[in-house]
């Protein structure tokens, strides 16, 4: 049976933590005591219901999504059992993949490289596009080539495989990641860490977007175009760039780069986070790859700065600007590493949701436009 905590209850319900147990002490809801100090849980079916009779369902989807993925709480990120920071120290990317593709560290992935001209044609095509693209507007172009040559795309019952080869095309047509984003040599302790920190963060919107594609039985192809499309906004995969570029500012100046967006009444990039209430626990992680750099300790200078402040603390969107700047990438390279990380994250999902009914997503738009006018007298129905 699955259960919530009270702030999971509270935010589907949308109320306060005081209101849910009103609800528990007016019969309307049932908790259960937690042993050895732990604290309440909440049935998620009997919340839901709840919700339902209230006419609310949780934020952003049409329904409850089930999912034995990746459960992100408001100061910890567990897959599949295992703590992500403890997966961002010591795993590959490939064993994180395994884990949540095949729900084992240890799973052997199977054989799926793309096939090599196939690779280097796509490759020419990115290396084609005019002007100076971003990394991630190359991805895109890669995984929309790269779909009509794989003929084994449809067969959903080898996810797996399938989404294997669209993940090594699309980072083999841009030539290597690192290469894509950088000039310098390449830190492959920097790479790893951050693509496993990124791989899977729950239902963010990118995600939905994935598996509401997969619930129409898109193929993982088409399931990873539909991440990139939500994935390329302000507020999601392109948060790394304005956390750059405002670290830009900070490492002149620290107190008028904090100043001047607190004053315009501006939220500071790179801090905050819709979920996280006191912390971000990818971001030291993170920080951890460039311990002693002067970029580093500006992170630690600007969080003091606001210190106290709630909700207002570094996340893991300005740490990897951080990165960024200390390995000489690209302002937009935080994107690329973010949309290459979380390909492996939408195909777990996708091969989650290919379990469930098709076309499972519907959501009831409430129409509120101009409706049709009616002659007098032209027998045509009743006037509205």
């Amino acid at each position: 049976m699955p259960t919530l905590t009270t702030a999971e209850a509270a935010a589907r319900l949308g109320v306060k933590p005081d209101t849910l147990y009103a609800y528990v002490s007016r019969g309307l809801l049932t908790s259960s005591r937690g042993t050895g100090g732990r604290p309440s849980t909440f049935d998620a079916d009997e919340v839901d219901a709840l919700a339902a009779s209230r006419g609310r369902r949780p934020p952003g989807v049409a329904e409850s999504i089930t999912t034995r993925l990746t459960h992100v709480t408001a100061d910890e990120v567990v897959v599949r059992g295992h703590r992500l920071v403890d997966l961002a120290r010591t795993e590959t990317p490939d064993r994180v993949a395994a884990l949540l593709w095949l729900g084992d560290l240890d799973a052997e992935l199977p054989e799926a490289a793309p096939d090599e001209a196939v690779v280097a044609s796509v490759r020419s095509l990115v290396e084609a596009m005019p002007g100076d693209p971003r990394p991630v507007d190359r991805l895109r172009l890669a995984v929309a080539a790269l779909a009509p040559t794989d003929p084994w795309r449809f067969d959903l019952d080898a996810a797996v495989p399938t989404g294997l080869r669209c993940l090594r095309g699309m980072v083999a047509a841009l030539g290597g990641l690192w290469s894509a984003i950088s000039d310098r040599s390449e830190d492959p302790e920097v790479l790893r860490t951050a693509l496993v920190l990124l791989a899977d963060h729950g239902l963010a919107a990118s995600t939905l977007a994935a598996r509401v594609a997969a619930s129409a039985r898109a193929h993982p192809y088409a399931v990873v175009s539909a991440g990139l499309g939500a994935l390329d906004g302000p507020v999601h995969g392109t948060a790394s760039t304005a956390a750059y570029r405002f670290l830009a500012e900070a490492l002149d100046d620290p107190a008028r780069a904090v100043a001047e967006r607190l004053r315009a009444g501006e939220r500071l990039p790179g801090f905050g986070h819709s979920i996280y209430t006191a912390r971000d626990p990818r971001t030291e992680v993170l920080l951890e790859t460039i311990a002693g750099t002067r970029e580093a300790a500006l992170v630690g200078d600007l969080a003091a700065q606001v210190d106290g402040r709630p909700g207002v603390f570094p996340n893991v969107d300005l740490a990897l600007a951080a990165v960024m700047h200390v390995h000489g990438m690209r302002p937009d390279a935080g994107e690329a590493v973010f949309a290459v990380a979380r390909t492996v994250g939408w195909i777990a999902h996708a091969i989650e949701q290919y379990a469930e009914p098709g076309l499972r997503f519907r959501v009831t738009g409430s129409y509120v436009g101009p409706r049709p006018s009616y002659a007098t007298g032209s027998g045509r129905g009743v006037p509205p």
